[in-house]
């Protein structure tokens, strides 16, 4: 490795992280004549399937992955959170995460970072080196600091994120071709920046991994229309990794994860309708469009994906279960979820996992009472409608997966055995030799 062979002279190990958001191990390990650049990585090195979190969805996993703690330390676990007291709900950016990223412990340790793309961090930081925010941004315009980043990126043609609404065109060729365009510009961009060889930690992710896996999954695990298509598009992942493993000086240690695994997706589950149907939810209006409109006698809401919460008395503001009642009711809930069967009679939830064993920690005040994983082929919604089928089928075939999560380390040391994502950041200080204690982690290092 290294194309410059060459060291900065002041004898510090850097790291350079490259996030392959929503890339299942799988993939990679059981098609390495394909993917030689991965192979590679994984034979010099380490690589095995980890664990993501619970849940595991990309506005919960990227700020777990960059603190090495919890949903209840980051504050964040989910595209949609509740604020405390009120039935209002937002989408969490990057000033909403509560822990320290492991940039800002780098920055603070006196050394150098540089971070692209990695989601819910709008607005980009100024305590860093350069950073451009991903997704969840507005625009390229506002995400990037400093300036000069901004400037350089537009040259590019460098754009935050897919159009994701072409996926939902019956003919994918303009979803690929946009997908493809994405990931070049981000390549480029971040194989100007690695080699202008001014940092410590890189850390850059592609999302667009993520953004072709939802809309062409399937066609690849069960040989669709577009299976060779999908498979060209990881060529050009794997090429790219292995030009950016090739560019980096012989004192850098790569690091190459995704946030959570995939599947084929075979039904969207609906589970504020299913609420409805079960008589744990109903709604004040007939045409009802957000969590506000929930009905005083509510027991239970859903927020994607699978999170479950108590309409609790005292905590919620129309709360109707008593404190006394919140366990039976918790308790009936698991059941009938672990309960429910699809359209062809399979189990949908896999397990059901409770807000002590997931959550711990200052913000865990608004951590789902309840959260249901799901069996492969149900990816769980919610919605606030009140006329939606339970399960439907939609534009896309692929979905999120707990397990099957990848991560690969050039580090001949590293071991990475019953992994998770908490481990990584760990590793990455320790990689680093910044110092830090290990009970602020839910994770340990793995070198």
């Amino acid at each position: 490795m290294g194309l410059f062979d060459r060291l900065r002279g002041d004898g510090a190990p850097r790291v350079a992280f490259i996030g392959v958001d929503g890339v299942p191990y799988s993939l990679l390990s059981d098609n390495e004549e394909l993917f030689p650049n991965f192979a590679a990585i994984a034979d010099e090195g380490t690589a095995g399937e980890i664990s993501s979190i619970v849940p595991p969805e990309s506005s919960a996993c990227w700020p777990s992955l960059t603190t090495g703690v919890n949903p209840g330390e980051t504050g964040v676990y989910g595209f949609q959170d509740r604020e405390i007291g009120t039935y209002d709900t937002y989408v969490p950016m990057g000033r909403e995460v509560q822990a320290k990223r492991v940039w800002d412990r780098v920055q603070e340790a006196g050394r150098q970072a540089t971070v692209m793309n990695v989601p819910v961090t709008f607005p980009p930081q100024r305590n860093v080196q350069r950073m451009v925010s991903g997704f969840l941004s507005p625009g390229l315009e506002k995400a990037a600091y400093p300036d000069d980043v901004r400037d350089y990126l537009e040259t590019l043609d460098y754009r935050i994120d897919v159009n994701p609404k072409l996926g939902h065109q019956e003919d994918k060729s303009e979803f690929i071709e946009d997908a493809h365009d994405t990931i070049d510009a981000r390549f480029e961009a971040f194989e100007h920046y690695v080699e202008k060889d001014d940092w410590d930690l890189f850390f850059g992710v592609f999302m667009t991994t993520d953004r072709v896996n939802h809309f062409l999954f399937e066609d690849y695990e069960r040989d669709g229309k577009y299976r060779e298509e999908f498979l060209e598009f990881y060529r050009k992942v794997d090429d790219y990794i292995g030009r950016l493993r090739e560019a980096l000086p012989e004192d850098v240690t790569l690091i190459v994860a995704s946030d959570h695994g995939f599947t084929s997706l075979d039904y969207e589950v609906h589970f504020n309708e299913w609420l409805r149907e079960e008589g744990l939810l109903s709604f004040e209006t007939d045409d009802p469009e957000e969590l506000g409109d929930i009905a005083d006698d509510t027991t239970v809401y859903s927020f994607i994906p699978g999170r479950f919460y108590v309409n609790l008395e005292g905590r919620e503001p129309r709360g109707s279960v008593p404190k006394a009642e919140y366990d039976a009711v918790r308790d009936d809930l698991k059941e009938r979820l672990l309960a429910l069967e699809g359209p062809e009679g399979r189990q949908v939830v896999d397990r059901v996992v409770e807000k002590e064993e997931a959550f711990r920690g200052d913000h865990d005040d608004i951590a789902p009472d309840l959260v249901a994983i799901p069996n492969d082929g149900f990816d769980l919604k919610s919605g606030f409608k009140a006329d939606s089928d339970v399960f439907t089928s939609g534009p896309r075939n692929g979905m999120h997966s707990f397990d099957d999560t990848a991560l690969f380390i050039d580090h001949a040391d590293a071991s990475i055995g019953d992994a998770d994502l908490f481990d990584i950041t760990p590793t990455i200080l320790d990689l680093l030799d910044v110092e830090y204690s290990r009970g602020e982690f839910d994770g340990a290092s793995l070198v």
